[in-house]
């Protein structure tokens, strides 16, 4: 098949993400399957226009404020050029609305949708253009077949109007080579807590900065690592400073892979306590490595953590509950272990080969109609 797929960002914008990860690794198996693969998406400083990697034809126009508006302009131009047997639309921001000027078949992505979420995340204008774009959604697309990530976004679309019967719900992977579990690696001598992500409001990592000043009082040893970068940082190193946890909690800004498998290896505890995800790719990342997690118990969390199993769920927003969760684990070496054994169980469930032929699946059934 010659695929068309479009999203705002590709992996190599410096504001890509995990539903990046989760697109370009699908498309990169579907090429090596003997699809053709052709990706559309927005520009950034001194990026090249088009560009070839691993196989995939990258087309990158506009930018992160314009690629919504331009977007239908090169669209149909490329559509125009080419013979593609399918569109997959990613809508991990504001929807193309691709109906309106495309006659091909689509297949429509969605991550998840932010909803009110957004609000917690950017100003009240903005926010309001991505509430206000995100509305007529389910009137333009309803009738083409979804694919998600998790059960909750599928309840989501649910609610909002798509028939659960067009919607397939396929769990990210994780890169099996990279995330391996080492025994022979030890733990960090101090009782160590782990967040790694972006470093955004949404994100709530100013949560656990708080709830780890209750974990100090009880556990003085303990270390706190919040390693990404992001527009939120400086407000979280100033609450850290404030809290007199300056020395105690460590900014390392971004890392590379090799050094991104290693904490979480040597970490005792690894937490997400964001608002709303699509999945939670980092709580099954670190789960591959023998390391429970804490999650907060919202929509995309909630599907990736076995509670009582591979790690907790928490309320979000509640901090002792959460300090109470972080001192459970930090202080029980039985329960530390049958978590470990429960995470590992768990993710060898997940690799995205299998979830590539899933969704090669998809597409194909939609293509033979």
């Amino acid at each position: 098949m010659r695929i068309l797929a479009l999203n705002w960002n590709d992996l190599k914008n410096p504001y890509g993400g995990g539903a990046e990860v989760h697109l370009e690794e699908l498309l990169r198996r579907l090429q090596s399957y003997g699809h053709e693969v052709t990706l559309f998406c927005s520009g950034f400083r001194d990026c090249l226009p088009e560009e070839t990697i691993e196989g995939i034809k990258i087309i990158r126009r506009g930018n992160r404020y314009n690629f919504n508006l331009i977007a239908p302009f090169y669209l149909r131009k490329i559509v125009r050029e080419n013979k593609f047997d399918l569109l997959i639309e990613d809508i991990n921001k504001i929807p193309f609305y691709t109906p309106l000027y495309l006659n091909l078949k689509t297949l429509v992505v969605v991550p998840h949708l932010f909803a009110t979420t957004v609000f917690q995340e950017i100003n009240f204008v903005l926010g309001m253009y991505i509430f206000l774009a995100e509305r007529p959604l389910v009137a333009f697309y309803k009738g083409r077949p979804f694919n998600v990530i998790s059960e909750s976004t599928a309840d989501d679309l649910v609610e909002r109007g798509i028939p659960r019967e067009d919607i397939s719900v396929i769990h990210c992977g994780i890169d099996n080579e990279l995330y391996i579990h080492e025994p022979s690696v030890p733990r960090y001598e101090k009782p160590t807590i782990l967040y790694l992500g972006r470093i955004k409001k949404y994100k709530s990592i100013q949560h656990l900065i708080r709830a780890f000043r209750i974990v100090k009082e009880k556990i003085p040893q303990s270390q706190l690592m919040i390693v990404g970068n992001g527009d939120y940082l400086e407000k979280l190193k100033s609450l850290a400073n404030d809290l007199g946890l300056a020395e105690d909690v460590e900014f390392p800004g971004f890392v590379t892979s090799e050094d991104k498998v290693t904490r979480m290896r040597k970490a005792h505890v690894a937490v997400l306590p964001s608002l709303k995800e699509g999945w939670g790719l980092t709580n099954i990342e670190s789960n591959s490595v023998g390391t429970p997690v804490i999650a907060a118990n919202v929509p995309g969390l909630k599907d990736s953590v076995k509670d009582g199993e591979t790690g907790f769920l928490f309320e979000h927003g509640n901090i002792n509950q959460l300090s109470e969760k972080l001192i459970l684990i930090l202080t029980d070496q039985q329960l530390q272990e049958k978590l470990q054994k429960g995470a590992l169980k768990w993710a060898a469930n997940f690799n995205w080969d299998k979830a590539a032929r899933k969704f090669e699946k998809v597409i194909l059934s939609m293509v033979e109609k």
